[in-house]
């Protein structure tokens, strides 16, 4: 009763809090996502795909902060430039505007189209997206999540069949998520998980996870025994690996930019 009572009285444990600091460089103004985490123990500013975040204690005032910006301002507008430079995001997909679709290592152009369902088709000329008159943001963006999810089926249930032979089993199911890191995982139960991304990525690199993960059910480690059943079935895969290493942050980013509201 009195360890609850101590719990129950207990000041709650400090949140973390977020605001934006407008600051300014040599040719432009940004917008820093500014960070109050109780974990930090010092002051850190980094860039991503989605900009400028500086990270503070929870005890280090707002002065401290901004004058820590401002004296990191030429290597910030380095960092900014170089991902600017590398392309690591498409540009965004708005609804009813031109625009490209990433898909299989290339770059669709879109056209628009008015219809009673919501699709997305590719051909020839690029891909058709398909809306009702009255279709808003949040429909284009499920409609583009089950457009992923499909390609991705289709291409799974493509190359399958040919590695099946050999294997102890088969997995038991497939689920295609949004992955921070990885690129898939097979859970001990047999389901195998691949990162949506994948998608936008060429198919090669996809159906070198696909194997990767396959090779998990024989070795479920990445010992060298694990990694000469990748390679008798898929002799190319550290080019594919390479290659998600250079690619994979641009592929994640772009996919959160597509299916995320503007």
């Amino acid at each position: 009763m009195a360890n609850l009572f101590r719990r129950l009285i207990a000041p709650a444990a400090p949140s973390i809090q977020r605001d934006t600091v407008r600051l300014r460089l040599d040719d432009a103004e940004i917008d820093v996502l500014r960070v109050r985490d109780p974990r930090a123990r010092r002051l850190k500013l980094s860039v991503d795909e989605r900009g400028a975040r500086l990270t503070m204690p929870l005890r280090t005032s707002l002065v401290a902060g901004e004058r820590f910006l401002h004296d990191n301002r030429q290597w910030l507008q380095q960092q900014l430039a170089r991902f600017d430079g590398d392309g690591l995001l498409v540009p965004p997909l708005v609804l009813r505007e031109p625009g490209a679709l990433p898909l299989h290592g290339a770059l669709l152009p879109v056209r628009w189209q008015d219809g009673r369902f919501t699709r997305i088709e590719v051909d020839a000329a690029g891909a058709c997206i398909q809306l009702p008159t009255r279709a808003g943001d949040a429909s284009l963006r499920r409609v583009l999540r089950e457009f992923y999810e499909a390609q991705m089926r289709a291409d799974v249930g493509r190359w399958l069949p040919a590695y099946l032979p050999g294997l102890p089993r088969a997995p038991v199911r497939l689920r295609l998520k949004v992955m921070s890191s990885q690129w898939g995982s097979l859970a001990p139960d047999g389901s195998m998980a691949l990162d949506l991304a994948l998608a936008l990525a060429r198919p090669s690199a996809c159906e070198y996870v696909l194997v990767h993960e396959l090779c998990h059910l024989m070795q479920a480690n990445h010992s060298p025994a694990f990694w000469a059943e990748v390679e008798a079935r898929f002799p190319h895969w550290r080019q594919e690996r390479d290659y998600l290493r250079e690619e994979g942050r641009r592929l994640k980013a772009a996919l959160r930019q597509l299916l995320s509201p503007p």
